[in-house]
């Protein structure tokens, strides 16, 4: 059964999940490695909800090897399964891949253009190098190379021997009617969604039922390469297997002790390699809570190989902030590749760690970035003076670094929104960026952009890819002379206070107060007074400065953060845009 973890104050998840696990795998293989694992399927871009399926097992595992444990990572690639359908918004895949459909991924070309070898080595490359950038230390088994090299045929054999019991297990859920599938995160076999999508009879993903009797195992034909195969017989003793192919109609007999080219279907597959590989603790998706799912039926039938089901938990849904659910079957879905072009890995890894795999979370492409970012550094903060929560600091250890050691850093991280803003208004003009940064304190002035890299180049990123353009920052060229003549009295006042005070108060948090100072010294207070000692009404004063200023500076009455684009800007510009 699937271990619960319930919060507590003292310790994280993680922590929790890694005794049970350690305790678990010296019970089933006493002094031996602890094996944990996770499954993806190359069909399509691996995508984020996709990397919850390492990063449970990978946080578990390093925190097992931080306590001075071995510990293996299993990442099965199932490039083996059938190319199911030709995903749509593909660089460099046309209609013509349907051609394709039915073949095992690692024999589906991959997009044109690509320098990879073949469909499954394409999308498995992006991945692999994402898990490289966020610290993930895994054994990659290549389950095309498994099959086709027969490290399983022994395993093959036994199921063949077994199907009968294999077939009673798997009878037992066909006659029922299918439950409502519910948001799909694991990557299963392709096979195994068309089989959820009905009820009723055998389906590829449990095996072939028909005249000659139910046969777990699917040959790829020996013609067209396609798995569109039916067995017609089978010989116990001398493995001989007959096949047909229902798409070219070719058909074959082979002796199946010598024949590696076919597979155990999805749902006797994956039981059989928790026994191979002796797989302790492995998550599954929330797709797996149903009777008959394959996390299920694998319980039951994993036994027969003699092993025993992994423990874990079911994880929960990943979301991208003002996007729909996530499909790998489509092109086009937010990757970790996609991610870690606008954020840096630890923020990524926070975003794993910080949630129990059951709690659903969310991870921003739009605006909502700056706050988490905003968010990180709070906390990072808060661990540096040591006034941070336990769990909270578990989780920030968790996400700088492995047990490896700590992941590369930005030396000096300034505010993710505050790089933002100039990356935005500086429009790729590195020296006015530096300009610009090192004017945000004086004191401690930058001496190259290396010093916020690789921050500044994610924020970079994230403002020329993710920020229409119409909320894109274009300082104006020139006065806006009728707005300035247009002004009453007070208005032009309040222009005056803030120039006046410009030469005196030029860095980020001299300009920080000047803006916010100027509304209440016209309203008659201190401009070092607290919200607490000033009427509501100063608060509307101050919105109307900020959009007057906006309006003077880029002609919208929103924009970045005032002081940043008063920095940005530059002294001698902006008191010529205020009509000085």
């Amino acid at each position: 059964m699937p271990i619960v973890a319930q919060s507590t104050e003292t310790t994280d998840w993680v922590s929790r999940f890694a005794d049970e696990v350690i305790e678990e795998s010296e019970r089933r293989a006493p002094g031996k490695p602890v094996v944990v694992a996770s499954g993806l399927s190359p069909s399509g871009p691996i995508h984020l909800g996709n990397l919850r399926e390492v990063m449970t097992p990978h946080l578990v595992a390093d925190e097992i090897r931080r306590r001075g444990r071995q510990v293996r990572h299993l990442i099965s690639w199932d490039d083996y399964d059938r190319y199911r359908k030709v995903p749509q918004g593909i660089a460099g895949v046309d209609d013509s891949w349907a051609e394709h459909i039915g073949k095992p991924l690692t024999s589906v070309p991959a997009p044109q253009g690509s320098p990879h070898p073949n469909w499954a080595e394409h999308f498995k490359a992006a991945m692999t190098e994402s898990l490289a950038q966020l610290g993930v230390e895994f054994d990659g088994i290549s389950q095309t190379a498994q099959y086709t090299s027969g490290v399983y045929r022994e395993q093959i054999l036994h199921a063949m021997k077994h199907r009968g019991d294999i077939d009673a297990i798997l009878a037992q859920y066909r006659t029922k009617k299918a439950p409502k599938k519910p948001q799909q995160q694991k990557p299963l076999d392709e096979a195994e969604l068309e089989a959820e999508e009905g009820s009723g009879a055998a389906s590829e993903d449990d095996g072939s039922s028909g005249s000659a009797g139910y046969f777990p195992y699917k040959p790829y034909c020996g013609n067209c390469e396609k798995d569109l195969t039916t067995v017609t017989s089978y010989d116990d003793d001398t493995t001989e297997l007959s096949y047909t192919c229902t798409a070219c109609g070719f058909a074959e007999t082979v002796r199946l002790s010598e024949f590696n080219r076919g597979k155990l279907v999805w749902k006797v597959d994956w039981p059989m390699r928790w026994a191979y590989e002796g797989v302790v603790f492995e998550p599954s998706g929330v797709d797996h809570s149903s009777p008959g799912s394959s996390f299920q039926v694998g319980g039951q039938i994993v036994p027969i190989f003699g092993g025993e089901q992994p423990i874990g938990p079911m994880y929960a849904f990943v979301g991208i902030s003002g996007m729909a659910k996530m499909s790998s079957s489509r092109g086009g879905v937010p990757t970790p590749a996609d991610a870690l072009k606008i954020m840096e890995p630890q923020l990524l890894r926070w975003l794993y760690a910080r949630r129990r795999p059951n709690q659903s979370f969310k991870i921003a492409f739009d605006q909502e970035i700056q706050r988490l970012y905003d968010e990180w550094d709070k906390l990072a903060a808060k661990v540096a003076d040591g006034t941070a929560l336990p769990g909270d600091v578990a989780a920030h250890t968790r996400a700088v670094g492995t047990a490896a050691g700590e992941l590369p850093k930005t030396a000096r991280p300034l505010p993710y929104r505050t790089l933002a803003s100039v990356a935005d208004i500086t429009a790729g003009h590195e020296d006015q960026a530096l300009r610009i940064l090192s004017e945000l304190d004086p004191e401690q002035p930058l001496a190259s952009l290396d010093e916020v890299r690789p921050r500044y180049d994610r924020a970079e990123a994230w403002i020329n890819t993710h920020v229409p353009a119409d909320q894109r920052t274009i300082v104006r060229d020139e006065p806006d002379v009728d707005l300035l003549k247009s002004l009453d009295e007070a208005s032009q006042q309040s222009v005056r206070l803030l120039l006046d005070g410009l030469a005196d108060h030029w860095s980020l948090d001299g300009l920080t107060h000047l803006v916010y100072g100027v509304p209440k010294v016209q309203a008659g207070f201190s401009a070092d007074a607290t919200p607490k000692e000033l009427p509501p009404e100063i608060k509307t004063a101050q919105r109307s400065f900020f959009a007057l200023l906006y309006h003077l500076l880029v002609g919208r009455d929103t924009g970045p953060r005032l002081p940043t684009l008063l920095l940005a800007v530059g002294q001698e510009r902006v008191r010529t845009l205020l009509g000085e």
